[in-house]
């Protein structure tokens, strides 16, 4: 087998990694909701990306005198911890297109719903941890909520991505 043919063949078969799985998720999806989401999915994966290695860069300077800091260690997970969950919706739907996966009706409608959801619990996470000096009394519709958020303990608050994250992996089983 050449190059050329290779390459012809994992243009049209595939989607390449991590990076090609999005357009890919994009052409095969049949749900608009889901295609919003790997638009969505998209930007706060490089938004998250691009704090948590700046967060790292400067955990180095920071710590650049010792061997090892368990602080970049967490920082990486950390920021890992944050940004699979955002993406992968998208690659269980390219994953499941690209080999031809029978899937259940609403199987990207339910993913796109649950990562929305973790989305949202990424936003309830950095509301539940905010500092006192920065928070605001709540007004509006969602004021209550911002206000349970404001009370939990932030111990308590990494449990609000984590259940999204639940919710992602338990929608994927529900509609397999």
């Amino acid at each position: 087998m050449t190059e050329t043919e290779s390459v012809g063949e994992s243009s049209e078969g595939g989607y390449g990694g991590l990076l090609g799985a999005f357009p890919y998720a994009v052409r095969r999806s049949e749900s608009w909701l889901f295609r919003s989401y790997v638009v969505c999915a998209a930007v706060v994966a490089a938004f998250l990306s691009v704090v948590f290695t700046l967060a790292l860069v400067q955990q180095l300077g920071a710590t650049a005198g010792e061997r090892f800091s368990i602080a970049r260690a967490f920082v990486i997970l950390v920021g890992l911890a944050a940004v699979a969950p955002t993406v992968t919706p998208v690659l269980l739907v390219a994953r499941s297109h690209r080999r031809g996966a029978d899937r259940r009706r609403g199987y990207e409608v339910g993913l796109a719903l649950s990562g929305y959801l973790f989305v949202a619990s990424l936003y309830g996470l950095v509301v539940a941890t905010a500092p006192e000096q920065f928070q605001q009394t709540p007004q509006g519709l969602f004021a209550p909520l911002v206000s349970a958020l404001y009370a939990l303990p932030s111990t308590y608050a990494l449990g609000i991505p984590a259940a999204g994250a639940a919710v992602i992996a338990g929608a994927h089983y529900a509609r397999r």
